[in-house]
């Protein structure tokens, strides 16, 4: 006897067509047999060890996060509810150009630095790997849900170039694409890159384009954090896109926004130049978050050259009162590359988080009201912060706008990525509240997306992308990562004030078949693996 029957369920199943009324039985980790409620009537309804009724609730395919930054939080934090409660049962890590594999002793300890406003600094984490197939089968001794990884392209640089502002030589090109490749044959599904953070932004296209070749050749895809959300966004994207072509490599545009005032109402010229991209051919898809500020690292506002040579160059410059008042022109009056060419209004620039707790009274605080506060200006406020935690601490950022969010989202290449940081005593409520809020925000209260849409959008399309042939739909032999919420309620917990709070309306996850959640409350299950990339 099978192990388990989802009784009555309203299955959405990922495919966007109507939903249907259904028992769907579980057994070995897949779905086995799906009876619709037409055919009640003619046959014996299907039986199992454990029944679970599902009258009244939706059941899906476990929604994918396609923008995730839990790279250690997956390892320190076996519960991992800030996501398994979302349903989420597929995280893609390694974003932003910028993560832990692969690494050589030097680069990981310059990469904790430079990204522990993302994920901390790891001491509670043994590294005991360097290669990216190491760093999965760390994630195969067991997490809260699955995993993908994408090579982190400004990490590849570190560990071959260095933190440098400079081309990479030929021979320093020929290795950067023999550690692409190695990334590829151990696993991972494509390539990031995080084009205003060092020392990804480094690189011009010439030499993305030829990682990029590599990338395509094993059937990945490129995923770049490009080089302006600001002032150039639209000629970022129009240089992404011109790059994947030239490379033959598909595209996954990351975040995919159009920020600062600048862009207010642009959405629609970004969707126009994709339209025409994918109507020549072009294989393009995109992730959003479903809010409007965005989250990063205050060390991320500076300018290139204030990073160049890695963390602790940075803090040297800073400390320099020549250097630093360069920093602080390029910011406040030219529009630094790291704030997307736009010059920073630290009205909107809250700090969301610090790495030494004795910092706290800053966090939820804008830097401009932390500087009224202090009667000193917003850029002495923002400098001592930097050194005192050591370019530790994590910002929200108050610039987007929330009818480009709106038109972005119903876009037939878009898909739902969290980007959520985790850290922090105020993370963005993204990391929380992500999926839910699509589910009851946007589609409930605003009818932006129907249901059928939304649920498509979370779980087949993003499942294409990473070319996952049993994932992404509720089909017999499919794997049985499934969520089923209530959509008279479903609505994400977590706000700007209380951004850890947990979804309502979700009460039940699996992944592998086996319960995460159950009746809303998390489990001792660790069923995640990683998911590898499926050969060609």
């Amino acid at each position: 006897m099978e192990e388990l029957v989802i009784r009555d369920a309203d299955v959405v199943d990922g495919s966007g067509d109507h939903s249907y009324r259904a028992d769907v039985v579980v057994d070995g980790g897949r779905i086995v047999s799906i009876v619709k409620e037409a055919a009640y009537a003619g046959c014996q309804r299907p039986k199992a060890r454990r029944e679970l009724d599902a009258e009244g609730l939706v059941l899906a395919p476990g929604f994918i996060d396609m923008h995730a930054h839990s790279d250690l939080a997956l390892l320190r934090d076996p519960d991992h509810s800030a996501k398994a409660a979302q349903g989420v049962t597929l995280e893609v890590l390694g974003q932003d150009g910028l993560s832990y594999a692969p690494v050589d002793d030097r680069t990981l300890g310059e990469v904790r630095r430079a990204i522990a406003g993302w994920n901390g600094a790891g001491d509670d984490v043994d590294f005991d790997w360097r290669s990216v197939g190491e760093y999965l089968d760390r994630l195969d001794r067991g997490i809260a849900v699955n995993a993908a990884y994408l090579v982190p392209q400004g990490t590849v640089r570190a560990l071959v170039v260095g933190w440098e502002d400079r081309g990479a030589t030929p021979g320093e090109l020929d290795r950067m694409r023999r550690l692409v490749a190695e990334g590829m044959e151990q696993g991972a599904v494509g390539m990031s890159s995080g084009l205003t953070y060092t020392p990804g932004m480094y690189a011009e296209d010439a030499e993305l384009t030829e990682l990029c070749r590599v990338v395509a050749s094993y059937g990945g895809y490129y995923c770049p954090h490009h080089r302006s959300y600001g002032a150039g966004a639209l000629e970022a994207y129009e240089e992404m896109v011109a790059l994947a072509r030239e490379a033959g490599c598909p595209l996954h545009l990351a975040h995919a926004t159009m920020n600062f005032g600048v862009n207010k109402g642009r959405a629609p010229e970004l969707l126009s130049l994709l339209d025409d991209a994918l109507d020549a051919g072009a294989d393009i898809t995109l992730d959003t978050y479903p809010y409007t500020p965005g989250c990063t690292t205050l060390v991320a506002l500076l300018p290139g050259w204030a990073s160049e040579g890695g963390p602790e160059e940075t803090l040297r410059r800073l400390a320099d009162e020549g250097t630093a008042e360069r920093i602080r022109h390029h910011l406040e009056v030219t529009g630094s590359d790291g704030c997307h060419g736009v010059p920073v209004e630290w009205g909107t620039i809250e700090i969301s988080g610090v790495g030494d707790p004795a910092l706290g009274e800053y966090v939820g605080r804008t830097v401009l009201e932390s500087a009224r506060a202090r009667g000193a200006s917003p850029w002495t406020v923002a400098r001592e912060l930097l050194l005192k935690d050591r370019l530790a601490p994590t910002i929200l950022q108050h610039v987007g706008h929330e009818e480009n969010v709106r038109t972005i989202m119903r876009h037939r290449a878009h898909t739902g990525g969290s980007d959520g940081i985790l850290r922090g005593a105020k993370p963005h409520p993204r990391a929380y509240g992500t999926f839910p809020h699509y589910l009851g925000h946007y589609v409930r209260e605003l009818g932006v997306l129907s249901l059928e849409e939304c649920v498509a959008h979370l779980t087949a399309r993003p499942a294409a992308r990473l070319r996952l042939p049993d994932r992404g739909l509720v089909r017999e032999g499919y794997r049985a990562d499934l969520v089923l919420f209530d959509p008279r309620t479903v609505a994400a917990g977590s706000t700007f004030a209380e951004p850890r709070t947990l979804p309502t309306g979700i009460p039940h996850v699996l992944v592998d078949g086996r319960f995460v959640i159950e009746d809303g409350r998390r489990t001792d299950v660790l069923a995640g693996r990683a998911v590898r990339r499926t050969p060609r």
